[in-house]
């Protein structure tokens, strides 16, 4: 294992940990999670099921940042050579994953958020 290797795994580390402690702490949380930071949550009376809506969410979260790490570990196993692989499976997993948490964000505000 090289320098470079484990500088980059550190990185990577330093830098998706967050996206996966956010999944966690919702996950476990008791009220309704919001999705963007500046978004005001849902209250309470307004999700039908609020576990369900949170774990949702913090699996979707969690899922994300273990993406990052595939694509990391698509580099380290495969070598070098497969190293541009990876950074466009990152560049894909970045953008791509956006556009899905969001997607996946608004289909689950139609499945539990009641109308009003």
């Amino acid at each position: 294992m090289t320098a470079e290797i484990i500088v980059s795994f550190c990185i990577l580390i330093v830098c998706i940990s967050p996206v996966i402690i956010l999944g966690i702490v919702q996950y476990h949380s008791k009220k309704p999670v919001g999705f963007w930071s500046g978004e005001e949550p849902h209250k309470p009376e307004d999700i039908s099921d609020i576990s369900a809506y949170n774990h949702r969410h913090g699996i979707m979260w969690i899922l994300y940042g273990l993406g990052f790490i595939g694509c990391f570990a698509v580099g380290y196993v495969f070598g070098e050579s497969w190293g541009i692989a990876a950074s466009i499976l990152s560049g894909i997993e970045c953008i791509g994953g956006l556009f899905g948490l969001i997607a996946y964000h608004k289909a689950l505000e139609r499945r539990y958020v009641l109308e009003k």
